[in-house]
């Protein structure tokens, strides 16, 4: 049986002691399913009701009452799934909510697979692909930002980008395609220094879209921070402050964080994906070598470094072996313990920071880390760490506006391979290779781009990314 001729139901909000409860069904026999169960005043059908309109009512189950409702009488094919679609607006009870599935289950519908109210919209064209899995960042996403991006791919900014490009190449394709078919009456003399220029067009508009991934993943996922110093700076007393709460152990005792401790939170909408790591040292404990080596490993991947630096203490090799590991990395220092006598300063950062790497002052590459006073006692400086961030991440390189950024890691796995496919007709061009050698890699990009919409993808992987879906949805 083709599932999408079937009628499925779910429990869309969290099943919880909430106030309200939502149970969706969507399939050609939603609305006959509804009425079975559905007493309304003057025992009036809902098939004989106008589509987006509500009705007051029960649902009742062999002549008893369950519960009173709102049902929610929406009509093919102006809805989400393109099909009939009940919502029953019910008590939020957790047994009110399942037995008001049970009986729709028991009048023929069938419970919802995770995702497949989304994929249904997906197969009946009322999203495509990029749409579709925007449905499911919206969901998970944990910031604003994250939000914005998941709404404007809803819209279908990614989708309408995606065939701009993909109508250009099925032209030139057409094109060549047909030239090869009929060279009597269509001359492609010359036609390959004309399709260079366009496929430079084309490189540079998915490079662009390419330049945003990193972006786009910090948008969706959060910045991969790690606080990192040498044992006993303050570490672990940074990540509890901005928590607001004692999630990792603190004591005067060097080298209490042996492993790597990861939290997610948010600072002024920015998310950021926290770790606090061991001390960097020389050590012959082995338990502690090894939360070191993992501190380099997340040092090597992090998105931002923010070295705590105990000002109470001269700065010594284990502090340059550090400078050596972040020197390439977007980094903010901490100076912690300004309540007390402070032997190390802004300028002796500078200073070493130079004397390290002579280099960067020949060429006249200054030294732009912000360095921040604070004290994990009285809490001094807080506020400068969040202002900092904020500055860094979204008044500088990363500012929210109207561009498309590519969140998904599979959409950049696709936008990649198209890019490739383009190279290798400029190399065909270069090569002066025969025009049916275009038309395969113009082939390939065409699809490539094609799997991001949906447009070419198999039926495996569709139902792979829908099943990554919240129930319900």
């Amino acid at each position: 049986m083709n599932q999408n001729s079937t009628t499925i139901a779910a429990i869309s909000t969290a099943v919880s002691t909430s106030g309200i409860g939502i149970v969706r069904m969507s399939g050609k026999n939603a609305i006959f399913i509804a009425d079975k169960i559905y007493k309304g005043k003057h025992n009036k059908t809902l098939s004989n009701q106008k589509s987006h309109t509500i009705h007051y009512g029960y649902i009742v189950d062999n002549g008893y009452i369950i519960d009173e409702v709102l049902i929610m009488l929406m009509k093919a094919p102006h809805t989400f799934t393109g099909e009939d679609t009940i919502e029953i607006n019910c008590h939020g009870g957790i047994y009110v909510v399942k037995r008001i599935l049970d009986i729709l289950i028991k009048n023929g519908a069938r419970p919802a697979e995770p995702g497949e109210f989304t994929k249904r919209a997906f197969l009946n064209g009322r999203l495509d692909l990029s749409q579709a899995e925007a449905v499911g960042d919206l969901i998970s996403s944990q910031n604003e930002y994250a939000l914005k991006s998941s709404v404007s791919q809803l819209k279908g900014n990614i989708k309408n980008k995606i065939n701009e490009i993909r109508k250009k190449i099925i032209y030139h394709t057409a094109f060549i395609e047909s030239a090869l078919d009929d060279p009597e009456h269509i001359n492609v003399d010359g036609y390959g220094k004309n399709l260079k220029k366009e496929i430079e067009k084309l490189l540079e508009d998915l490079y662009q879209l390419l330049s945003t991934c990193d972006d786009g993943r910090i948008i969706k996922e959060g910045i991969r921070t790690v606080i990192t110093g040498k044992p006993n700076a303050g570490k672990s007393s940074l990540l509890n402050s901005l928590l607001g709460e004692e999630r990792a152990i603190v004591t005067d005792i060097a080298g209490t964080t042996r492993d790597v401790l990861e939290e997610h939170i948010n600072i002024q909408g920015i998310s950021l994906n926290i770790i606090d790591t061991a001390g960097i040292r020389d050590t012959e404990d082995i338990i502690e070598k090894i939360g070191v080596d993992k501190t380099k490993s997340y040092i090597e991947s992090a998105d931002l470094i923010i070295y705590m630096v105990d000002a109470s203490t001269p700065l010594d090799y284990n502090d340059e072996n550090i400078f050596k590991m972040i020197r390439e990395k977007k980094s903010i220092i901490l100076l912690n313990k300004s309540d007390l006598d402070m032997i190390v300063k802004k300028e002796d950062i500078e200073k070493k920071y130079y004397e390290l790497f002579p280099a960067k002052k020949e060429k006249n590459n200054l030294f732009d880390v912000p360095v921040i006073e604070i004290s994990m006692k009285t809490s001094d400086g807080i506020d400068e760490i969040q202002k900092t961030l904020r500055k860094m991440f979204y008044d500088g390189k990363l500012s929210f506006n109207d561009e498309i950024y590519i969140t998904n890691v599979r959409h950049k796995n696709a936008l990649q391979n198209a890019y490739e496919s383009l190279k290798r007709v400029n190399e065909s061009i270069d090569a002066g290779m025969p025009e049916d050698f275009y038309s395969i890699d113009l082939i390939d990009a065409y699809e490539s781009l094609g799997s991001i919409t949906g447009e070419t993808i198999g039926e495996d992987l569709v139902n792979e990314i829908f099943s990554k879906f919240c129930m319900g949805k």
